[in-house]
């Protein structure tokens, strides 16, 4: 499969990630258009157990509604103090429609009420990874190319930082001593998920060539 048309259709309404993928396309002079350029597609329910399934039904619904190639990305964060959560679930930890910053509350009151018996204040509150499953779609052959990535942290007690979004200000990076909203985005591109999961599609799409 080849990305050989100038604009690559991403099947997301997620600001954030739009400007993430714009931004990640952009040296390979390429135009990013999500599903704000095509307002008459169908609403997508996310019902999918993990982040591959989702990412291949946004992926395939969109591409069989437009006929053209489709990239498609599901991602969220895993903690472990919670057992994973909130996973597949993470935009609407909080419920449908849950802004982040209600999502980062839910989060934070969670993991606080896990720690009542701990005396001490832990600025850290547990281990967690990000998780970007990508999948790109095409609608005429059915081909498929999936990839995946991950980037360790931890939790932190208090947010920090105004870049980024959903739960970037509360990631704490040891190595870089911040939150992940307190990154540039060539910072945060460069060893992020979603970075790390648009490399390993690079990869394999020069390996088609």
């Amino acid at each position: 499969m080849r990305l050989e048309q100038s604009v690559v259709v991403v099947a997301t309404k997620n600001k954030g990630k739009i400007r993430e993928f714009a931004h990640a396309f952009a040296p390979l002079g390429k135009q990013v258009k999500s599903m704000y350029d095509y307002p008459d597609l169908p609403d997508i329910v996310e019902d999918g157990e993990t982040f591959a399934e989702n990412a291949f039904k946004k992926a395939k619904a969109v591409g069989d509604a437009l006929q053209l190639p489709v990239l498609a990305d599901d991602s969220g964060l895993c903690v472990d103090l919670l057992d994973g959560r909130p996973g597949v679930y993470s935009a609407r930890f909080a419920g449908e429609g849950a802004s982040d910053h209600e999502n980062n509350l839910k989060l934070l009151d969670m993991l606080e009420s896990k720690q009542l018996g701990d005396d001490t204040e832990q600025p850290l509150l547990s281990p967690a990874r990000f998780v970007c499953a990508l999948l790109l779609y095409h609608p005429v052959s059915g081909e498929t190319i999936e990839a995946e990535g991950s980037v360790e942290g931890w939790i932190t007690s208090e947010t920090a930082g105004s870049g980024g979004f959903g739960y970037d200000p509360l990631f704490y990076l040891p190595q870089y001593g911040r939150t992940m909203a307190e990154l540039t985005l060539e910072e945060k591109q460069a060893i992020s998920h979603r970075g790390a999961a648009l490399q390993q599609l690079a990869a394999k799409l020069e390996q088609q060539i």
